[in-house]
């Protein structure tokens, strides 16, 4: 029950940080645009396409992440390979981010990453990793379907007759 209820929550976040780094982005691409800013001779044309790029960029790397939270908990299982990468990526990447937000924009930027980063931690530690030839789920027997292990070294095996 804890599990999904921090995987939805989690995926729920991250759409809604998805939002506001598009709507921060499409904000600093037009203010770029509108100011003719240009930086060191950058064309700022191309300064405003390409923060038009990273925003959506990152918007949809944040939904990505939210999806993969999202089917974790409506299965209630862990995330495949694929989707642990993109979870531990995105961790990381939230944990360098809020060691610059300290610095550059404030404690209350820093707190908010650490929340985040916190629930993708979650989800990476209360969904086991599935293990060689599981598809994932988290229940049953893990050796039900291994073949059985050989005699120890030294045990004779029986003969038969």
């Amino acid at each position: 029950m804890l599990r999904r209820l921090v995987a939805g929550l989690a995926a729920i976040v991250l759409v809604a940080e998805a939002a506001v780094l598009v709507l921060v982005h499409i904000v600093l691409g037009r203010t770029t645009a509108n100011q003719s800013m240009s930086i060191a001779g950058s064309d700022p044309d191309v300064m405003s396409k390409a923060t038009y790029a990273m925003g959506a960029g990152m918007g949809a790397f944040l939904v990505l992440c939210a999806v993969l939270a999202a089917v974790a908990a409506i299965r209630d299982r862990s995330p495949g390979r694929f989707g642990r990468v993109v979870l531990i990526g995105a961790a990381v990447t939230h944990a360098v981010l809020g060691i610059l937000a300290v610095g550059l924009v404030g404690w209350a930027a820093f707190a908010t990453l650490m929340l985040i980063l916190c629930l993708l931690v979650l989800i990476l530690t209360l969904y086991p990793a599935a293990r060689h030839g599981d598809d994932g789920d988290a229940g049953g027997d893990p050796g039900a379907d291994a073949p059985p292990l050989p005699p120890p070294y030294g045990e004779l095996k029986p003969t038969s007759p």
